[in-house]
């Protein structure tokens, strides 16, 4: 007793059913645990899928049926061993079928056991002990266990789950499925798939279905699909092929999220960049402008198209002296003449809350609104007038809050216009109030430069006739002195300042004829190797403190210019690096040919310009900051010096390091014949 059969038989007074070797041969192999054992409880006989199934083989007259088991139900309570099924068996006489149990081995593994034991009684009919089959039913109760689980997650799951066949039968169906399509379990269960896909898209499940036949799996796939109710709603779907215990393909899972409320985030999202990016591009191109009526034209032009409104337009908050009426200014999406053969609108109750600045009006249908038809003589809009239903107005009001006037806008059919569409064109009559302020800066700053060059323009020409008669007569007194006569030195400083002030005088007046386009320009051919040589000549007697370098080509070099124009360029250029270099001592003045082109330019080793003065100093009365008190000038002389080298087709540029000093340098073509007569 206590070794496996056919090495041992069972006890002769035990009354077993198997009656033979053969038979007991068959149990010996079977994949389930089949033991005996005697009215106490020790085993007499088993086989190998019970050793197994005990961790161990069982010692005879010692261990009992159990082993070394601890015994749980299904509850998770400990069993002693007569509560167990075999222990009740052996105690009650009684079998016990399908009882379920749960063991824990020593080594700590653990097992659910399904037992039924019977009892075993000898030829008297007393008690000997008891049969059992012990089928370990542990994979089944994890499946059960993973299925429970598995049913939970997708009973809570958020996203509806359907199961269908490959005929397209729907075979489950959660409660998120349910709220998410309308239809009950009952309802759609054994129902064909498409009764959930609108009949244009069909052809998806055609696709989808030879999809999972050929086991691939379809992920975040985005369609259309309709409730019970008829509705469309948009879904992601995430479609996995079903399997059998073979790995055959029988159905298709699919996990169906509602998208609907993320498209539409989406699209606002979309429709909010869209509209940045619209505002942006509209703030960029008025901001641009300088001038009133293109400003406005493009704010009616974009705030139409913006709404929607089949047209728009802009009138000037201007009332005539009666107080009544508005000036159209800017018309979008219709012909002018549509407004102007009804005169201009009147100050009405619909048009008072926008040119009082009372805020936005939005009406869905202005024939109906409390405001409208109070007005004489046409109670309403004009016969002929365009069509006006949909009605929104927005007032345009100037920094300082007064309203400059209003947009408005209409359309044949009601309620076009929505909070969004009043919001964009807020925003855009926003922007156009900013450019406006700057455009009507603008002109007035214009208007007082035109006075101003007006009274340069004048005083200059005022001031030539006096100042060429006192040049003249200071000449004559200079050579009436003898030149003992101390006299003599004054007038010639004298002189010497009136000459200063020709020159400031001309300048002056050259600004003015830049400004009208009226300097003239005489071109020749002349040697420009000679004229730079005389020049040098010149100024080094004029401003000794200086020696002027010339570097210049061997030979002549014929160019066609206005020599004195070219003159006049250079001379600024020189006296301007004696200026602005007090403590050096040498200018170098060089002249080459690159690429058919005269360049010369003027290097000093002076104070040098900053940075970000560079592109200014080109600017009409512009002077270089910090300077000293004694570096005078009206900052007109480069202004005027890059008029004439672009006049001749050329350009002009500076390069400086602060501190170091600055070169200058222009560049203007050999032969100006056919550049000029364009």
């Amino acid at each position: 007793m206590g070794e496996p059969l056919p090495a041992n038989q069972p006890k002769p007074a035990t009354k077993v059913t198997f009656s033979d070797l053969a038979t007991w041969d068959l149990l010996e192999d079977l994949p389930v645990a089949v033991y005996t054992c005697d009215k106490d409880g020790y085993i007499t006989s088993f086989n190998k899928a019970a050793v197994k199934l005990w961790g161990k083989t069982p010692e005879a007259n010692k261990d009992k049926w159990y082993v070394n088991w601890e015994m749980f139900n299904t509850d998770g309570l400990p069993l002693k061993s007569e509560e167990t099924p075999t222990g009740r068996v052996l105690k009650y006489g009684k079998a016990v079928k399908q009882q379920e149990i749960f063991i824990k081995r020593p080594n700590g593994t653990t097992s659910y056991i399904l037992s039924n034991p019977k009892p075993l009684f000898n030829e008297k009919g007393e008690l000997t002990g008891a049969a059992n089959t012990l089928i370990d039913i542990t994979e089944q109760k994890n499946a059960e266990s993973k299925q429970g689980m598995l049913a939970s997650i997708i009973e809570s799951s958020e996203d509806a789950i359907v199961s269908k066949t490959l005929d397209g039968i729907i075979t489950s169906w959660n409660n998120s499925a349910q709220r998410l399509f309308g239809y009950t379990e009952d309802e759609i269960i054994g129902k064909h798939i498409t009764v959930l896909i609108p009949e244009d898209r069909y052809n998806e499940e055609e696709l989808i279905i030879s999809k999972i036949r050929a086991n691939e799996r379809i992920e975040h796939f985005e369609t259309i699909r309709k409730t019970k109710s008829g509705e469309e709603i948009q879904i992601s779907l995430t479609i996995s092929p079903i399997r059998n215990s073979n790995n055959k393909v029988i159905g298709a899972s699919k996990i169906i999220r509602d998208i609907g409320r993320q498209k539409k985030s989406e699209e606002r999202l979309q429709q909010y960049a869209e509209r940045l990016e619209i505002l942006n591009s509209i703030g960029q191109v008025i901001s641009a402008e300088l001038d009133i009526q293109n400003i406005l034209q493009k704010v009616t032009d974009a705030t139409t198209q913006l709404c929607g409104a089949q047209f728009g337009a802009f009138f000037h908050n201007l009332v005539n002296e009666q107080g009544e009426s508005y000036m159209l200014f800017t018309l979008s999406g219709a012909p002018r003449e549509a407004f102007e053969k009804f005169g201009m609108p009147r100050n009405t109750a619909v048009f008072h809350p926008t040119f009082s600045g009372e805020g936005t009006v939005r009406v869905d249908d202005i024939t109906k609104d409390p405001r409208y038809g109070k007005n004489a003589p046409h109670f309403g809009m004009p016969k002929g007038h365009l069509p006006v239903v949909s009605y929104l107005a927005v007032p345009v009001r100037a920094k300082s809050g007064k309203v400059i006037g209003g947009l408005f806008f209409g359309h044949e059919q009601p309620a076009r216009f929505t909070k969004e569409h009043e919001q964009l064109v807020l925003a855009v009559a926003a922007q156009a109030a900013v450019a406006l302020d700057n455009a009507k800066l603008y002109e007035d700053i214009k208007q007082l430069n035109e006075k101003k060059d007006e009274f340069i323009g004048l005083a200059s020409h005022e001031l030539k006739t006096p100042v060429t008669s006192l040049k003249g007569y200071l000449q004559i007194i200079t050579r009436n002195l003898s030149p003992e006569d101390k006299n003599k030195a004054l007038a010639g400083r004298a002189l010497e300042q009136v000459g200063k002030l020709t020159t400031l005088i001309s300048d002056l007046l050259d600004v003015t004829k830049i400004h009208t386009g009226k300097l003239p320009f005489t071109y020749a051919d002349f040697n420009v190797i000679r004229l730079l040589t005389e020049l040098r000549e010149i100024l080094q007697q004029t401003e000794p403190s200086h020696q002027l370098v010339l570097n210049l080509p061997a030979q002549e070099l014929i160019i066609n210019a206005d020599s004195q124009r070219i003159e006049q360029v250079i001379i600024n250029l020189v006296t301007n690096a004696i200026k602005y270099s007090p403590k050096a001592d040498k200018v170098i003045v060089e002249a080459e040919v690159i690429n058919n082109k005269l360049r010369i330019s003027v290097q000093d080793f002076g104070i040098g310009i900053q940075p970000d003065q560079l592109e200014r100093v080109f600017s009409r009365f512009y002077r270089v900051e910090n300077l000293a008190s004694h570096m005078s000038g009206l900052g007109i002389g480069l202004y005027i010096s890059q008029e004439i080298v672009t006049r001749h087709q050329g350009r002009l540029w500076v390069e400086s390091i602060y501190g170091e000093g600055s070169t200058f340098y222009f560049e203007i073509p050999i032969n100006t014949n056919d550049l000029h007569d364009a």
